[in-house]
């Protein structure tokens, strides 16, 4: 009972905070005169892709060790590294369309902005390759120079990334992809707070912290009923943890396209993806054996095919339509099968 109380708190507090935190990044991003690329892809995707850095650093330091290569912690945490990329590629793509299905139509349009998609999809696959070649090597060698040499790699494709991100920004918001604040300030309308950074930076505070700690609170249920149900920690952390740290981005993704902020709502899941490719392989490598066995490389080959795909459509349209994406869905329920099977 406990732990079903611990599920719903979490997800109800999760979209509460999603909101406000969404909120306070749009007027940021306008008050800046940046562009919803930069505001998606950097501002927004990283404050929501805490909870997963967050996640792994607990299953590690927080759980029991074990014998052998991956104890339970360091398993969990693999996992965590691992899993949300699948949650984001696949099924969060697949919601974010289907929450404007009944709208716009199956063939209905949505319109990224293409050369930040195509930015973030590129940086995604060189990380999360190098780190999963990584990972597969360790079943037969490890070296502490090659660890080091990925890791600097890695940390300094995301700065480049950033960089480019951010040298983008003011051709776009010529463009018309400026970030625009369509609802008054949670803070100014609620509380009569004036509308200035230092308002907007106490809110977005608010809401991050409210992120962090009912995702924990959430993925608290989610850990504690799984064991008492005797699921496998690894299928526990790719499967069931990124249902909850990846529901910030699902919720402002939804949000925002709902809105038809396309750019706003497409950026935020791939530059959480480009954090979570590039930067928290960077904490596995250093704080786990980092070692995949192939068995467990179902939600890699998932991940990679459902990159593939949306690599396929931005190379040929300027545009997706909404049944697009909900093929990313099909292969986050083909990876689940596959997942259950392997692991029965």
């Amino acid at each position: 009972m406990v732990n079903l109380l611990q599920l719903i708190v979490g997800m109800v507090f999760i979209l509460v905070a999603a909101m406000v935190f969404c909120n306070a990044l749009e007027h940021l991003g306008e008050s800046l005169g940046i562009s919803e690329g930069v505001t998606g892809s950097v501002f927004v995707a990283v404050g929501t892709a805490l909870p997963e850095a967050i996640v792994p650093l607990i299953a590690l330091f927080g759980t029991p060790h074990g014998e052998g290569p991956l104890n339970f912690g360091a398993e969990i945490g693999v996992g965590a590294i691992l899993g949300p990329p699948l949650m984001l590629s696949t099924l969060s793509i697949a919601l974010m369309a289907f929450s404007v299905w009944r709208k716009r139509g199956m063939n209905g349009l949505i319109r990224p902005e293409k050369t930040g998609l195509n930015r973030d999809l590129k940086f995604f696959s060189f990380g999360y390759f190098l780190a999963i070649l990584l990972a597969f090597s360790h079943n037969f060698f490890q070296s502490n120079i090659l660890d080091a040499m990925v890791v600097a790699a890695l940390i300094l494709s995301y700065f480049f990334y950033v960089m480019l991100t951010i040298r983008a920004s003011s051709d776009l918001v010529k463009d018309g992809h400026g970030t625009e604040a369509e609802d008054e300030l949670y803070l100014k309308h609620y509380f009569k707070l004036p509308n200035n950074i230092a308002t907007v930076a106490i809110q977005a505070v608010i809401g991050f912290a409210g992120l962090v700690y009912f995702a924990h609170v959430f993925i608290l249920g989610i850990t504690s009923t799984s064991q008492a149900l005797g699921i496998p920690a690894f299928l526990l952390s790719v499967v069931l943890i990124p249902v909850a740290t990846e529901l910030p981005e699902k919720v402002n993704s939804i949000m925002w396209i709902r809105k038809g902020k396309d750019t706003l709502a497409i950026a935020n899941i791939t530059g959480a993806m480009v954090f979570q490719g590039l930067l928290l392989p960077v904490m596995g490598i250093a704080l786990t054996s980092w070692q995949l066995p192939w068995e467990k490389a179902v939600s890699c080959i998932g991940t990679f095919l459902a990159i593939m795909w949306l690599f396929v459509h931005a190379g040929k349209h300027t545009h997706y339509k909404v049944k697009h994406f909900m093929v990313n869905g099909g292969l986050y329920i083909l990876s689940l099968i596959v997942s259950l099977m392997v692991f029965k």
